[in-house]
């Protein structure tokens, strides 16, 4: 195995996947993106093979990656949107459960006598929904589609998350009673939701993506390939840039770079004040060209020489560790819902 590795300790990965699944009656597993990691198609496989009836995509073109490794239906969480030439021929797919956000496309789809529908709400994300001004004057529209459920993504966040569920399953399930689809709700709040507002357990269903593929990180090892190693001086220029080594040590040439999204990660929350004096430390380390690696050499994280380049990162190692050999392979620290890894390695 070379390149950037991703490797499982398949069985207790297996078991968490599984123990979820027990203990979440209406699980419907997200498969999207880069697969968190895994890739589209070995999610869909897992979730196959955990015996759920449905899975959700991220956007009409991933249906394609996963629906020859799953039987079962397949949600697309993306809005439906007219113009979508892929998402409008999967309209007419009696396994794919189109989501619908605004008045205007359900009437669209609806004139189209399309498959399977899924009506989101507004929450307080603000990202897609319909107002409750605009649930309550479309029971007429929900008559003439095949009306699967009420989808409901709440913010991440836990203050007012049990509080804004019920007011929207209470609003939707008075305009027309229907399975309660819900994400970034606990299983127990999602079924205390559904005994409030009228409904069974198996009207409820969650959507679940990273607390199920990424929930038991003690199983996941991510390495890279160590493809060369040079000793330099001091003051001795390397790199594309030809900056200075700034002591003696080696110049480790790893595999992973910024095609595989390495060093390329998507901002995250910052609500702490330790968190944002990191955060602006490390921003001024970068504003005079230092930038710690992810990678973990002879114990310890060590600094990139420069930014990352397509395929391979250069990382300086002082001459007081001892250097890893070409083919070894070492730690790295990845973010796997933003990294395409090079190979998937369960073990």
């Amino acid at each position: 195995m070379t390149g950037l590795v991703l490797n499982v300790d398949a069985a207790p990965w297996r078991h968490h996947l599984q123990q979820t699944a027990e203990t979440t009656a209406g699980l419907v597993p997200v498969a999207k993106g880069n697969g968190y990691g895994f890739g589209l198609g070995r999610l869909a496989t897992e979730a196959a093979d955990l015996g759920v009836a449905t899975i959700a995509v991220g956007t009409a073109g991933e249906v394609a990656a996963v629906r020859d490794r799953f039987d079962g239906e397949i949600v697309v969480l993306q809005p439906w949107r007219p113009g979508d030439a892929v998402a409008e021929e999967l309209l007419d797919d009696p396994r794919v459960i189109t989501t619908v956000s605004r008045t205007e496309d359900l009437a669209a789809v609806a004139e189209r006598g399309a498959g399977p529908v899924l009506v989101e709400v507004l929450t307080s994300m603000k990202r897609h929904g319909l107002t409750p001004a605009e649930v309550a004057a479309i029971a007429p529209l929900l008559d003439r589609v095949d009306f699967r459920g009420w989808t409901i993504h709440l913010p991440l966040l836990e203050t007012g998350r049990y509080a804004e569920a019920l007011e929207h399953a209470g609003r939707v399930r008075g305009v027309r009673p229907a399975p309660l689809w819900f994400s970034h709700l606990p299983w127990p709040e999602a079924t205390a939701i559904a005994k409030e507002v009228g409904a069974d357990e198996s009207d409820v269903r969650l959507r679940m993506g990273t607390q199920l593929w990424l929930g038991a990180p003690e199983t996941l090892h991510p390495t890279a390939t160590v493809i060369d190693v040079h000793k330099v001086s001091k003051g001795e220029r390397v790199g594309y840039r030809h900056r200075k080594a700034s002591a003696n040590g080696w110049v480790v040439v790893l595999a992973g770079g910024t095609a595989h999204g390495l060093a390329m990660e998507a901002p995250s929350s910052v609500s702490s004040m330790r968190q944002r004096a990191i955060t602006a430390a490390t921003g001024a380390l970068a504003t005079f060209g230092r930038a710690m690696s992810p990678y973990t050499l002879d114990g310890a994280k060590r600094w990139f020489v420069e930014p990352p380049h397509m395929q391979s990162s250069l990382v300086f190692l002082p001459a007081s560790a001892t250097p890893p050999a070409v083919g070894d392979r070492v730690p790295v620290e990845l973010r796997l819902t933003t990294v395409t890894v090079d190979e998937v390695a369960l073990n």
